[in-house]
């Protein structure tokens, strides 16, 4: 159990979270009470619909105590869920109260997060029925963004990325049709990973435009990210959009693909937005890899057919019952898009049209995105709410430019941060790929963020991006916490041995491990392990280390100087002098 109060971060990671629970130093009850105090200190910004509550939240809490924190990747974690998923017991919204139905089973998504353990601590607000990217569009209250409150949050799944932003929750679920599980992301400085159609399940979600609609994540980091997708990812028998994507191991493209043409950005901040991407394409450039310009306008005209399109019958194929039944419940901007769905221009004869239209823009993307990804802005520019206002129907139209026509191509997309296009207003980029291709924007964005995906191994120098780990004990390979070093994207690199200056101990700990102590005068060479960790993933993953052991500098004995696990010296006191085995594997026989 927990003795001290921790002192919680602004912003709440898995790896954080994860690293106090193994120790002891922090119980997931803990975490709920912050979560509830963090609610209600933020209750005017409109994040949620249905907030975090004790007695909503404790029958999860109950359930953890069935379930070993050590084999469930996500327990005890907090998430949040966009209030068009199902989550059995809580009501469904979509942002429209007279729509409202309770579930009897949680939407397939959510049945499996919990399954590994994260606990679902409330319903977050969006744009009604999923249709807009401001998230403005809501009775419930326009989200305010995380950063400042009088800008607009994005949306459709508004309330989920602020709830993230705000340390409200470890991850959010959204949804992404146009680009609702990116653009917040972008607006409020977040990673949105949006998988290839069906490789997650929609089962209990409510439709938007049911043959493009996803779930999403927002995260603080990739690799939370890529947990949830380990996660919820597979075929679902029950699911009739579901399909197997497999994710394979991440790593590197052939090419990364930039607009030959000057891009267009818009409203009251075009020019710093501009500057970023600037930076940005700058800072793709210096990835070392292979850039090459390219005609966009397939994706531009693709992006087109969305709304100007027949698909927008297909949103009212889904909803227009209810709408012609409730029209007073539906806000003004919301049916009048819904309701363009019945416009006699969509015939079926358009329909076609634009489906060998667009099956011909995507034989064109998955060529052109043969081994390579796609680098666009996520947002080409942003508003105050107040500005929005004025402009609510252009304003959300802009928003769509650079992502719209992701799903209609059957593309897979991550939306990651790419610096600040003016103080407090995140800039951030978006990678595409073919859906076949996940793994390509892994690889990317791990490597934009700050530790990529090495090349073939190489025996003199790390990659760069990517930081050298010494282990010495239960991190190496074929020991329990190996599998910590795979979670956290760490490869093993080369055996070693430390310079000769170095004792080490068996602790009195459950299980028993081995602390390296420098010495002053004497000591031995210990043999170890290097690994290779991305530079993004070491403070979570130093997280998980439990005192007396931590992370320092071990000299080896060629000379070089790397990261790797030490001990304070205290804990030799009562500790088992191993250093004449050499070695932890050879007191272990593994």
């Amino acid at each position: 159990m927990a003795t001290a109060r921790i002192e919680f971060p602004a912003r709440l990671t898995a790896g954080w979270l994860r690293g106090l629970y193994l120790n002891g130093e922090l119980e997931p009850e803990e975490v709920m009470r912050e979560i509830i105090r963090r609610a209600e200190r933020d209750r005017k910004m409109n994040i949620w619909i249905e907030p975090p509550a004790e007695a909503k939240i404790r029958p999860y809490l109950e359930a953890l105590r069935e379930l070993d924190s050590q084999q469930y990747p996500l327990w005890g974690i907090p998430f949040a869920v966009k209030d068009n998923i199902d989550v059995k017991g809580l009501p469904t919204t979509a942002a429209c109260p007279a729509f409202a139905y309770t579930p009897e089973e949680d939407a397939a998504v959510v049945a499996r997060l919990i399954a590994a353990g994260a606990i679902p601590v409330g319903k977050s607000n969006l744009d009604q029925f999923a249709t807009g990217l401001v998230g403005v569009r809501s009775p419930y209250g326009e989200a305010h963004n995380a950063l400042r409150p009088e800008y607009i949050s994005g949306g459709s799944s508004s309330g989920s990325a602020v709830a993230v932003a705000r340390g409200q929750a470890v991850f959010g679920l959204g949804t992404d049709t146009a680009g609702s599980g990116r653009v917040p992301a972008a607006l409020n400085g977040l990673v949105g990973y949006k998988p290839s159609l069906g490789a997650w399940p929609v089962r209990g979600v409510v439709p938007a435009c049911a043959s493009l609609d996803c779930v999403t994540v927002f995260a603080h980091n990739l690799a939370d990210a890529l947990t949830v997708d380990r996660a919820v990812r597979g075929f679902d028998a029950a699911d009739p959009w579901s399909r197997a994507v497999e994710r394979h191991a991440s790593r590197l493209p052939g090419r990364l693909l930039l607009p030959e043409a000057p891009l267009e950005f818009y409203g009251p901040h075009a020019e710093e937005y501009r500057r970023a991407w600037e930076q940005a394409e700058a800072n793709v450039q210096a990835l070392g890899l292979p850039v090459q310009r390219v005609d966009c306008t397939l994706f531009f005209e693709a992006a087109s057919i969305l709304y100007d399109g027949p698909w927008v019958a297909e949103r009212w194929a889904g909803l227009g019952e209810f709408v012609e039944n409730h029209r007073e419940a539906v806000l003004p901007v919301t049916e009048r898009i819904l309701s363009s769905g019945a416009a006699e221009r969509h015939t079926a004869a358009s329909l076609f049209q634009a489906i060998h239209r667009l099956q011909r823009y995507k034989g064109e993307a998955a060529g052109l995105l043969e081994d390579a990804v796609l680098v666009l802005p996520t947002c080409g520019g942003t508003w105050t709410r107040e500005q929005l206002a004025l402009n609510p129907v252009g304003g959300n139209s802009d928003m769509g430019r650079y992502t719209n026509h992701c799903n209609l191509l059957d593309l897979a997309a991550v939306a990651i941060p790419a610096g600040e296009a003016a103080e407090q207003l995140p800039f951030g980029i978006t990678l595409f790929a073919r859906a076949d291709s996940e793994h390509l924007l892994a690889g990317t964005a791990a490597q934009f963020l700050g530790g990529g995906v090495p090349p073939e191994a190489e025996a003199g120098e790390p990659a760069p991006g990517w930081t050298v780990l010494a282990v010495c004990g239960l991190h190496m390979r074929g020991y329990p916490l190996e599998r910590q070093m795979r979670e956290h994207g760490a490869y093993f690199w080369q055996e070693a041995r430390t310079a000769p200056s170095y004792e080490l101990y068996k602790l009195r700990s459950e299980p028993a491990k081995p602390g390296l102590i420098r010495q002053a005068a004497g000591g031995s060479s210990i043999e170890l392990e290097l690994w290779q960790m991305p530079a993004a993933s070491l403070g979570a993953f130093a997280g998980l280390i439990p005192a007396p052991l931590g992370l320092g500098r071990v000299e080896l004995e060629d000379g070089r100087q790397v990261t790797g696990f030490i001990c304070e010296g205290y804990a030799a006191a009562d500790a088992d002098n191993i250093t004449a085995s050499g070695g932890w594997r050879y007191i272990t026989g593994l």
